[in-house]
C-alpha cells in the first residue's frame, strides 16, 4: 500500500473563499480512488494540485515523492509525463483527425524516441483498448460525445502513465454509455496497473470503478473508506447527498 498522491491539510483560497480547507488524502499505487461532493466542494480543484496545474496556499501535496511546492521546473515537466489527464470534454483538437489527436502527446514529448511506425502501431493499440478501432481517419465533428471521451482517454494513456486523473467522465453521457464507461476505465486500471483518481457525481460510478471512495463538503473529506464502507455508510450528510435514487 505505497502512498503515491498526498493532500497534507492543503488549503487553497480561490475568489475570497477556502475552496480547499485542510484536505488530506491518500491514494496508493495501483488503486482507484473515487472523489464525489457537491459542486463547488474544491473536486476539480484537487486534480489540478495534483497534476501541479494549481500551488497550495499552505499544507502540501506530494506525488510519487515528490513535494510539488519545491520540485524543480524539469522534474515537474516529467512527473506529468507520468501522468495522463482525461477532461469533462475530452478536449480534443478539432482539425486533427481521431489518430493525430491520440498521437499528439507522443509526437510533442517522444522521449521513448519511437519511429512514426511505432507511434502508429502505439495509437491503434490505445484506440483498440478504448473500443474504436478503425477510427484513426474520423475527425472530432464525425463521432458522438461518448466516443470523444473514449479517444481522450486513447490521449491520455498513449504515453503508459503511472498514473491517470479523470474529471467527470461520465458528464453528458447517457446511462448506457456513462456504464461502459465505467467498465472501461476499471478495466484500464486492472490490466495496466495504473494509479486512478476519478471525478464523479455518480453512485454508479462508485459501484463498479472504485477501490475507496471519499466525499468532500467545504474543501475537506467528510466520509472516506473502501468501496464497500462507503456504499453501506450511514452518514446523514453523504445519504443527504447521494438522496433517494442518485443516478
Amino acid at each position: 500500500m505505497e502512498p503515491v498522491i498526498q493532500f497534507e491539510n492543503v488549503v487553497k483560497r480561490l475568489g475570497g473563499r477556502d475552496v480547499l480547507n485542510g484536505l488530506n488524502l491518500t491514494v496508493h499505487r495501483g488503486e482507484s480512488f473515487v472523489i464525489m461532493g457537491p459542486s463547488g466542494t474544491g473536486k476539480s480543484v484537487t486534480l489540478r494540485h495534483a497534476i501541479g496545474l494549481m500551488q497550495a496556499d499552505s499544507g502540501r501535496v506530494i506525488v510519487d515523492g515528490h513535494d510539488l511546492a519545491t520540485i524543480a521546473p524539469k522534474d515537474l515537466i516529467d512527473l506529468r509525463r507520468s501522468m495522463g489527464y482525461l477532461f469533462q470534454e475530452g478536449a480534443l483538437i478539432n482539425w486533427l483527425n481521431v489518430g493525430d489527436n491520440v498521437a499528439l502527446p507522443l509526437r510533442e514529448n517522444n522521449v521513448e524516441g519511437l519511429s512514426d511506425k511505432q507511434i502508429r502501431e502505439r495509437v491503434e493499440e490505445r484506440l483498440e483498448l478504448v473500443r474504436l478501432p478503425g477510427t484513426w481517419d474520423k475527425m472530432p465533428s464525425e463521432i458522438s460525445g461518448g466516443m470523444k471521451k473514449r479517444v481522450g482517454l486513447a490521449r491520455a494513456l498513449v504515453t503508459n502513465p503511472a498514473i491517470i486523473l479523470y474529471d467527470e467522465p461520465n458528464a453528458g453521457l447517457d446511462p448506457e454509455i456513462s456504464m461502459s464507461t465505467n467498465l472501461l476505465i476499471r478495466e484500464v486500471a486492472d490490466r495496466m496497473g495504473i494509479t486512478s483518481i476519478i471525478v464523479t457525481h455518480l453512485l454508479s460510478c462508485v459501484r463498479v470503478v472504485a477501490d475507496r471512495v471519499a466525499m468532500l463538503e467545504a474543501g475537506r473529506v467528510v466520509v472516506e473508506g473502501t468501496r464497500e464502507e462507503f456504499l453501506n455508510s450511514k452518514n446523514e450528510r453523504l445519504l443527504s447527498f447521494l438522496g433517494p435514487d442518485p443516478d
